[in-house]
């Protein structure tokens, strides 16, 4: 499963009403354009397309470097996508727009004919994605933007944002139209310019052995995980929120633990019991099943089990190739000439016909109006 971040300074305020409306009518030209030369699929592959979305909203007239981004973005696109026209539904958005998101998909699919069994995969789908995105991956950053897209053939992506306060910052993930295991390295081409020296992975391929330990913590009684919680902070100790403020030369045992939840949710983990999770994936979609869980569990079995989970942040540089100073990497000559004769054979083979692009290219300029001349 492919998937994008890109990371944006948090911009508060409105974009004002003479800018969206004029955003709204050329996004319209342009899905209508991409829609009908690369199909309704074409426009999915591209939405999830970090690069394309922000050269999208660029183009659209919004600021190129902020979180409003990905909101003032993800409004337009839903006001401007029609559904009957374009056979795409636009579901959810920023803060209690979110929230409205199932709704939504129920009454877009409904319109669309979509069967009810594939209309309660959607829903699962999207809340699943944001659960990935807040709670098997803790990175710091909290969702407050979930925007779901869809075809009346089933194909889903996912634009969601999330906010760290105390670095005033946004992280925006994408989710693209093939999928894979929620649960396991969802994330391919994750890009951002900033990385965490700490973050919690549950997703990598190293957190295997965690994920299917937390499975079997999660089969036992409460009152054994309780004792098992109490154990490792047992009054008469400090606790590990004070042992991970340490320096790590001062530390016995070095980890990167980010720290222990006060707390279970104990009513969500007797449910748990009662359930019998199979696997992770259908530990993790339970409801009441949140962040604080998820890392308690990983911290047991760490601590208890020795079966560590990732500590890595799963974003990468934006760099594709390297940097010429070397910084994050030294340039890897063939991986950019194999690229570059990738894309190359690419073009050729995807060029359009010429009378084709005159076309394209002039239904967009009827679009834009033509600038007004100042009188002298």
């Amino acid at each position: 499963m492919r998937r994008g971040v890109a990371e944006l300074p948090l911009h508060y305020g409105r974009a004002p009403r003479w800018l969206f409306t004029r955003m709204v009518k050329l996004a319209e030209c342009i899905v209508e354009i991409i829609v009908d030369e690369y199909s309704v699929r074409g426009l999915l592959q591209r939405l999830s397309d970090p690069w394309f979305f922000q050269s999208l909203s660029c183009v659209l007239g919004y600021d190129w470097h902020s979180s409003g981004t990905t909101t003032v973005t993800c409004g337009a696109l839903k006001e401007a996508i029609d559904l009957e026209r374009h056979g795409v539904a636009v579901t959810g958005g920023k803060g209690r727009a979110s929230t409205r998101a199932p709704r939504e998909i129920e009454e877009s699919a409904q319109k669309l004919g979509l069967p009810s069994l594939r209309v309660e995969e959607l829903v699962y789908a999207s809340r699943m994605a944001a659960k990935v995105d807040n709670a098997l991956i803790q990175d710091g950053y909290q969702l407050y933007h979930h925007s779901f897209f869809f075809d009346e053939g089933g194909d889903w992506i996912v634009v969601q944002q999330g906010i760290n306060a105390e670095e005033r910052m946004a992280r925006r993930y994408h989710w693209p139209p093939e999928h894979g295991s929620f649960v396991v390295e969802p994330q391919n081409a994750i890009i951002c310019d900033k990385k965490h020296q700490v973050a919690l992975d549950m997703t990598h391929r190293e957190s295997g052995e965690c994920r299917r330990t937390s499975v079997d913590l999660s089969r036992e009684r409460p009152e054994k995980l309780r004792r098992m919680l109490s154990s490792l902070r047992p009054s008469h100790q400090r606790t590990l929120d004070d042992w991970a403020q340490e320096k790590p030369q001062e530390r016995h045992y070095v980890s990167e633990v980010l720290y222990m939840p006060r707390n279970l949710n104990w009513k969500a983990m007797k449910k748990v019991y009662e359930f019998q999770p199979r696997d992770y994936e259908e530990l993790v979609s339970l409801r009441g099943v949140g962040p604080a869980t998820i890392r308690g569990l990983a911290l047991i079995t760490e601590l208890v089990y020795g079966e560590r989970p990732s500590w890595r942040d799963p974003v990468r540089y934006s760099f594709a190739f390297g940097g010429k100073d070397g910084v994050p990497f030294p340039v890897d000559r063939r991986a950019m000439d194999e690229a570059v004769e990738v894309l190359r054979n690419g073009i050729e083979e995807t060029r359009l016909k010429r009378e084709v692009k005159l076309r394209a290219i002039e239904r967009l300029r009827r679009c834009v109006p033509p600038p007004r001349r100042e009188k002298v």
